[in-house]
């Protein structure tokens, strides 16, 4: 693939997620922000853009990736997010949750900025179900029926909120805000690393919080990236 400096991350990414170990790595944010170019991450970052091209580049000597999520149908995309990233999220919230109470209760007073992150973690978790369902509810049996309607060659009525970008921008903004809620709490834990007296607690849950973002991560991109921009185009051809 040719990769250039005015690559935008986020399509870069929507290709080959594999390229996304390298943006993590440099802690470049390819979800939210996915519509930076390279130079402009790099600029914003102060990193050497010919490096990270290379490195880029190395990515394609690499095997080839198990799922290429731009070659799924819409439906199909829809099943796998919810069956794998909403699903992931229901199941790890409570756990998370009721590991941070705990190590709050027992090692708060020393550690105050546990209490910063368990409160920042509680809101992500409220505003996440909520989140979640209006896909399930609203946009997602949308996507559905017009992947549906376009395979059977069927006219296709729109909802009552008019066009699928409305929603699409709603989910968006929150996909921000979720972005920006654990840069906070990665920023607050020391990219999750747990001081060295503390307990196995302690080091589980901040564990958890590492793999409950990098998997917000790739949620985030498979609809920003992916599935949005697919599903509003699909629109434009009804």
């Amino acid at each position: 693939m040719n990769i250039t400096s005015e690559t935008r991350i986020g399509e870069l990414v929507a290709q080959d997620y594999r390229t996304a170990l390298v943006f993590k790595k440099h802690k470049i944010d390819f979800c939210c922000q996915g519509g930076r170019t390279i130079k402009e991450a790099c600029e914003k970052k102060d990193l050497l853009e010919s490096e990270v091209l290379q490195e880029l580049e190395n990515i394609y000597t690499a095997v080839a990736p198990i799922n290429n999520f731009q070659d799924f149908k819409l439906d199909d995309l829809v099943d796998y997010i919810e069956e794998n990233h909403h699903l992931y999220v229901a199941q790890a919230l409570p756990v998370i949750q009721q590991y941070l109470d705990k190590v709050c209760k027992v090692h708060g007073a020393h550690r105050p900025e546990l209490f910063q992150i368990n409160e920042l973690f509680s809101e992500s978790a409220e505003e996440l179900s909520h989140h979640m369902m209006k896909e399930e509810l609203v946009l997602f049996p949308f996507v559905k029926r017009m992947a549906q309607a376009q395979r059977d060659n069927e006219k296709l009525e729109l909802p009552g909120y008019g066009s699928v970008e409305n929603p699409i921008a709603m989910m968006k903004h929150e996909h921000n805000t979720e972005g920006e809620r654990f840069r906070k709490i990665a920023e607050l834990s020391n990219d999750y690393q747990p001081p060295v007296e503390a307990c196995n607690t302690y080091r589980v849950v901040f564990a958890l919080l590492k793999e409950f973002e990098e998997d917000l991560h790739k949620h985030i991109h498979l609809e920003n990236n992916i599935l949005f921009p697919k599903a509003i185009e699909l629109e434009k051809a009804f």
